[in-house]
């Protein structure tokens, strides 16, 4: 694995390039002592596969630097601060951080952080080398010629299905309509490619319960249709919550829960529900909001993407 450290204590990068090597966890390919000298460009020609950054610095701080990279840098990112308040953590992992560590620099802790880090991105690689067998093995089987292959609806919804496995609702009544919409959206895209905008959620539901009804159907058999449906989605996205959030609540550097919470939910309500969860407060009393719309644009583009990596 390649590293890249910034920190403006000279100190402290010593000592993590020496625990770096000492540890054989990879090599360290460059430091800088501020974050207006980095940017994402310089990440990316480096192959740098994960960004260690101090929160605090003088000229720009690691939060700064971190939206300045974030763009153009896929790799992933590990805060370091003094500092250990809720409020700067969550803002840490909405930004892309994959894990924190407290100052002073503790090798242990250290170490078995880069190794979580270092895991994930081994695991990562290989799913996508998976998807690439899997598609590979797919293309084997060519259509007669003359004729074109169909849709990709399938591969997107295995994709789909995929996530939702990863989020915990992979069996929850919601899951199918929440794969309906995904083949939806694709047919959607090829003929609209969103050039006005996401279709609202109402377009959404309509045209998944008329597809499912047929066109011999009248309104209110649509309507009732498609509440079903939107209750069924609604829960199935609250239970998502619950999932990561009750995996943070054990260990908030768990994988799942650093990846997915910040990216499918506001992560002030991923953190009113891991508080729930902690005091085992009553959820009528509950004001957290979902955010359904959200949920499926983000769910629609994670499985494009995962997608296009097979």
């Amino acid at each position: 694995m390649l590293f890249y450290l910034v920190d403006d204590d000279d100190a402290v990068r010593l000592m993590l390039t020496e625990i770096i090597e000492d540890e054989n966890l990879g090599e360290v390919v460059g430091e800088a002592s501020d974050g207006s000298m980095v940017d994402g460009h310089t990440l990316t020609a480096r192959n740098v596969d994960i960004l260690l950054i101090d929160l605090f610095m003088p000229n720009r701080d690691g939060i700064e630097t971190i939206r300045q990279v974030k763009p153009t840098f896929t790799g992933k990112i590990v805060m370091i601060s003094q500092a250990e308040t809720k409020d700067l953590i969550a803002q840490a992992y909405a930004l892309g951080s994959e894990y924190y560590i407290i100052k002073p620099v503790n090798k242990i802790e250290v170490v078995t952080i880069l190794q979580k880090v270092i895991e994930k991105i081994r695991l990562e690689r290989s799913i996508r080398d998976i998807h690439k067998s899997l598609n590979a093995v797919m293309q084997v089987d060519q259509p007669p010629s003359g004729q074109t292959r169909p849709s990709q609806a399938k591969p997107l919804r295995e994709a789909g299905q995929f996530l939702l496995t990863e989020l915990g609702i992979a069996g929850d009544n919601g899951s199918n309509d929440l794969l309906d919409i995904l083949d939806f959206l694709h047919g959607y895209e090829q003929t609209h490619t969103f050039k006005n905008g996401f279709p609202a959620l109402k377009e959404i539901f309509v045209a998944v319960a008329q597809d499912r009804l047929g066109v011999a159907v009248d309104d209110q058999q649509v309507a009732k249709v498609v509440k079903a449906s939107e209750q069924r989605v609604r829960r199935a996205i609250y239970q998502s919550l619950n999932h990561l959030a009750s995996l943070g609540l054990a260990d908030l550097s768990n994988w799942k829960f650093e990846n997915y919470a910040s990216q499918f939910f506001d992560f002030t309500y991923v953190w009113k529900k891991m508080a729930e969860l902690k005091s085992n407060a009553a959820s009528p009393s509950s004001d957290i909001r979902i955010n359904m719309k959200k949920f499926i644009q983000v769910l629609y583009a994670e499985a494009k993407r995962i997608q296009s990596e097979a």
